[in-house]
């Protein structure tokens, strides 16, 4: 049951942890549709949510609110990307399959949220960031269409609940509605497809 649960992060995981391996070297430093992040700062940035959030299911609570960040410019990367983004991913989804964590709830910088809602928040960030760097470095997004699919609907929802002054995105952007559905899920949280 849990595994099944966990389905849709590891594909996503699988195909974020593909791009990755694929960025040359020469493209770390290229700007990303995240316009304060070039490509190794935007992985940097998802190795480091894995971390946070394999944390907080372990059972550590978050850093105080004026320390949250504060890591956010050290380099979780060393030398080799590849290894350190399937670590983090496969660190989480270990610490996701522990008997019981789906059930409590956790909170995180997007707030407190029960496990099903900590792993659909990491599947959205893996795909929406991963189109980020897909974009980036001239790629197609390699995630299923019925993934984005359920993790688009899954976004409209939570931010149809979320006061627009608190939403961690950009303004929705227009894209057409037969576009694809990664390209509706990144414009849904502020990017232009």
């Amino acid at each position: 049951m849990t595994d099944a649960r966990l389905s849709s992060l590891a594909t996503a995981h699988d195909g974020a942890a593909r791009l990755v391996a694929a960025v040359e070297d020469d493209q770390w430093d290229h700007p990303t549709p995240c316009s304060d992040w070039t490509v190794r700062q935007l992985v940097n940035h998802l190795v480091g949510g894995n971390r946070l959030t394999t944390r907080v299911v372990r059972g550590d609570q978050l850093p105080p609110p004026d320390q949250l960040g504060r890591r956010g410019h050290l380099d979780q990367l060393g030398d080799d990307p590849s290894s350190a983004y399937r670590a983090s991913a496969g660190e989480l989804l270990e610490a996701l399959r522990a008997p019981g964590v789906l059930e409590r709830t956790y909170t995180l910088p997007a707030g407190t949220l029960p496990g099903p809602g900590v792993v659909h928040l990491r599947t959205v960030e893996t795909l929406v960031h991963g189109w980020d760097r897909a974009r980036a470095v001239g790629r197609p997004a390699p995630f299923p269409e019925d993934l984005c699919e359920r993790e688009l609907r899954f976004s409209r929802d939570l931010l149809g609940r979320i006061p627009e002054e608190r939403r961690p995105f950009a303004p929705s952007r227009p894209v057409a509605d037969g576009a694809p559905a990664i390209d509706r899920l990144a414009a849904l949280l502020g990017r232009r497809p």
